[in-house]
């Protein structure tokens, strides 16, 4: 049946009829839309809405991640189109997913963005589907926080992440990725004593009172006992995940503006994605995949491999059982 599928089929982003169910198309070949779900604006029937923010003026380092959802999707077209491996369901086959596309904006009026990013995914939520964006530099993620928290109150968020993003920053007219976290912790649209931070090894004087489980630590504790203490932290509070790829060590990540040595693993991110399978996860990201840094498309590939769990885990607690 998949050969035969693959030999008549093309340009499933925008022929294919059904929003659930596995796609055969070529790999090589085809429009990319994320796991060549259909691109479309409407949501009608969408459980969850894929959706890109290729916004990177808010970087340190290196620029480069607005081509960041152009990469994930292409990526995302190397998984199998069959159950995604270690969840024991088909998250394609039982969820309608749809690639909403990228959010449109100005991108001469960088102060504009998190507004923007809060109505483009405020519609999203409004429409009643769950929103998976692709960044993106990190700075995206507070649109996305204030969307959700109007829907669902204060945040618990679990943040992967090499750096805490809590730097002090009272101006609310800037925009810096470093800095959002802060900004959203200030404003109250997330819980920092119901949050958890993963993979962090720089250091922030003030931690906020989020509950840090440096990479060294996780390291050392393993990504099942990892797992566990994100889900004692987060019980069944409402759970945004943002996943900043510079969690995973340069080794496993290199496309990234800010690379730092000693980060988690794939397999351990994944074990951990895997083992926090029940929270409460309301929405979620995936950012900083810089293409013009990666090699061989590595980076790209990771971040898919995360949007795909982040539906998977979206999924976990609403799949037919």
């Amino acid at each position: 049946m998949a050969l035969e599928d693959a030999k008549t089929k093309s340009d499933e982003a925008f022929t294919r009829q059904s929003l659930t169910g596995p796609s055969y198309e070529n790999t090589f070949a085809g429009a990319n839309s994320f796991l060549r779900r259909r691109y479309t604006r409407d949501l009608s029937g969408v459980d969850i809405a894929i959706t890109g923010v290729p916004f990177d003026q808010a970087v340190t380092n290196r620029p480069g991640t607005r081509l960041g959802p152009r990469a994930i999707r292409e990526a995302s077209a190397l998984q199998s189109p069959d159950a995604p491996y270690g969840w024991g369901f088909d998250v394609m086959s039982e969820f309608a997913i749809a690639d909403y596309g990228d959010m449109p904006f100005d991108y001469a009026m960088p102060g504009e963005i998190w507004q923007r990013i809060e109505a483009h995914i405020g519609g999203i939520l409004e429409a009643g589907a769950a929103a998976v964006t692709l960044g993106g530099d990190h700075s995206i993620t507070l649109g996305a926080l204030r969307a959700h928290a109007k829907k669902h109150g204060p945040l618990s968020v679990v943040q992967f992440d090499a750096h805490g993003d809590t730097w002090a920053d009272d101006d609310f007219a800037r925009v810096d990725h470093g800095t959002f976290m802060y900004k959203a912790a200030k404003e109250g649209i997330v819980d920092p004593k119901r949050s958890v931070q993963v993979g962090i090894r720089t250091d922030n004087p003030d931690p906020l009172d989020f509950h840090i489980i440096d990479a060294p630590s996780v390291h050392e504790m393993g990504p099942k006992a990892v797992a566990a203490k994100i889900r004692e932290v987060t019980g069944d509070h409402p759970v945004y995940l943002t996943f900043d790829i510079d969690c995973l060590d340069p080794a496993f990540a290199p496309g990234t503006g800010t690379p730092v040595w000693g980060g988690l693993s794939s397999a351990q991110a994944a074990a951990i994605l895997r083992g926090m399978a029940g929270v409460n996860l309301v929405g979620g990201d995936v950012v900083e995949v810089s293409p013009p840094f990666d090699s061989a498309n590595v980076t790209a590939v990771a971040g898919a491999h995360v949007a795909v769990e982040l539906c998977c885990l979206w999924g976990w607690n609403r799949r037919k059982r």
